[in-house]
Formats: structure tokens, C-alpha cells, sequence
């Protein structure tokens, strides 16, 4: 895995580190790069499997991302969901359309979904199970070598938005900069209990949100700060970045002057967000 770069960031007069993971590679990038690390690996020391398993939203970033791991190996990637709208089969968009570009196979079968939550799955010995996003112990093992590149910067905090919070988790316990993150999809509960499961230390802080976001709903304010963010020189996630970033500049006086931003890619997925922002709010269009 290559280091990605870090930029110089100057937003709304304050200027901030970036570390481009983002810019890792045309496919596999961000936090999902980091995370799926380890299964690249193990694919290469493992010829013998012939198809990924996994689960979760049918515009997620780990889905593209798994599809692109299965592409790498020349495997399947068999990818199952809850639901996929007639519109989206017509007009496939986003990490939907392009996971079916890399040849996923995408089964609707929310049954299916509960019994791999559950772990309640026989795997046969060419198959490779991964959890939804990535979220488990061997995410470790790439997001280690995230926290070596930023070794010498210690005296900086580090941010970061959270899904599961596993990327939060792992850096903080490789780094001895003070990690720092904000919940995006469940609640600031969620990602503590999460965070349990796989290591009783090493919790990043956890800075609260001025207001309760559900994750995927259309908000202005996040649109608007994505379009700041893009105008000011860099593209982040909409779903993730849009409410760290608010998260960041309304907590200055908590991070303070020496920051770095975690960029986690995603940006793929912003072609079917920005086509929902647009139709919603069309004076932006």
C-alpha cells in the first residue's frame, strides 16, 4: 500500500493537515483500503478462494470497494442486500452501478442479511465471509500502518467522521496523537459499544454533534458545507464528511490549532447523493 500524501487545507480562514487517503488509489482508496488490507493479502496467500461474501446498503462504499478486491483476484464478489428499488435496477448510479460494473453479484434477500449479521452462515473453504464494512479485527492490520505514516505527527489531534468507528478505534491505539471523531450513523452509545466489542482500551474521543443527523436523510446545511468544502479545493464524502466538518469548525477551541483530517474517500458514492441534493434543492443544481 502506498502512503498517501498529506495537503495543506486553508477552510473558512483556518488552516488544517489532510491526509489523502482518498488519493491512494483510483479504486481502492480511503478507509475501506485500509481496512480490506488485510483480505488483499490473505487472497494473494490463498488462491484456492474463488468468491467474497458480505452484506449491507446497496450504495455502500465497501460493497464498490469489496467488488474492486474481487476484480483485483479475478473472483466473485456475492454481495447481499436488504432491498434494490426498480429505479435503481433501471438507472443504476453511485457504488451500486459501479460494483456492477466490476462484476458483483447483488442479491436481494434481506433473510440472508439477518443470518450473516448473526454469524449464522456455513462458509466453504473457497469462500471468504467479511463482515459488513469491514468492521472487525483485521481491519487492524491496515489501519496500523495509516497510524506509522503519521508517526511524526504527534503533536497534532486527529479527526476523523465515524461509521462503525473502527478506523477511530484502531488509530488510536497505534498512534499517540489524540484521536478525535463524531458518530454518523448510529448514535455516540453506538460507537462506544462497537468500539467494546473489539478492544477494551485505546477509545478515541468522542465530540458531540450540535444536532441528531439519521444517517442517509437529505439536510441543506450538509449539503451547503460539502459545496464550501468543494469550492474551498477539495471533494469529500457527503454522507461522513459533511457533518464531521461541522463537527470540526464548531469545535475549534476542543482541537485547536494543529490539526490533521482523516479524508476516507467515499467519493464515489456522491454521484447518487449529489442526484438526490440536486433534486431536492435545485437552486443548487
Amino acid at each position: 500500500m502506498i502512503n498517501s500524501p498529506i495537503s495543506k487545507f486553508t477552510f473558512k480562514g483556518r488552516s488544517f493537515l489532510i491526509k489523502r487517503d482518498d488519493l491512494l488509489d483510483d479504486d481502492f482508496s480511503g478507509n475501506k483500503a485500509r481496512k480490506f488490507y488485510y483480505y488483499f493479502l490473505y487472497l494473494k496467500n490463498n488462491p484456492h478462494i474463488d468468491t467474497i461474501i458480505s452484506y449491507g446498503s446497496n450504495q455502500s462504499n465497501a460493497m464498490y470497494s469489496l467488488s474492486v478486491l474481487a476484480k483485483l483476484f479475478n473472483i466473485t464478489l456475492r454481495y447481499y442486500t436488504h432491498h434494490v428499488s426498480s429505479y435503481l435496477k433501471t438507472h443504476p448510479i453511485g457504488n451500486y452501478k459501479h460494483a456492477l460494473l466490476n462484476g458483483a453479484v447483488i442479491i436481494e434477500d434481506a433473510q440472508m442479511v439477518k443470518r450473516l449479521k448473526n454469524g449464522d452462515i456455513d462458509v466453504a473453504s473457497n469462500e471468504l465471509f467479511i463482515k459488513e464494512g469491514g468492521a472487525n479485527v483485521q481491519a487492524e492490520y491496515g489501519i496500523k500502518l495509516l497510524a506509522d505514516e503519521l508517526r511524526d505527527y504527534q503533536d497534532y489531534n486527529i479527526f476523523l467522521p465515524s461509521g462503525t468507528g473502527v478506523t477511530a478505534l484502531y488509530l488510536q491505539k497505534h498512534t499517540k496523537a489524540k484521536v478525535y471523531t463524531c458518530s454518523c450513523v448510529g448514535d455516540d452509545e453506538y460507537l462506544k459499544q462497537q468500539w467494546s466489542e473489539l478492544e477494551a482500551t485505546h477509545h478515541p474521543a468522542i465530540i458531540k454533534k450540535h444536532k441528531k443527523f439519521h444517517f442517509g436523510k437529505l439536510y441543506r446545511e450538509n449539503y451547503e458545507m460539502w459545496l464550501e468544502l468543494k469550492k474551498a479545493g477539495i471533494e469529500f464524502d457527503l454522507l461522513y464528511d459533511s457533518i464531521g466538518w461541522q463537527v470540526v469548525m464548531n469545535n475549534l477551541d476542543i482541537l485547536g490549532d494543529k490539526v490533521i483530517y482523516i479524508h476516507q474517500g467515499g467519493i464515489r458514492g456522491n454521484e447518487s447523493m449529489i442526484q438526490r441534493y440536486q433534486q431536492k434543492y435545485k437552486e443548487h443544481s
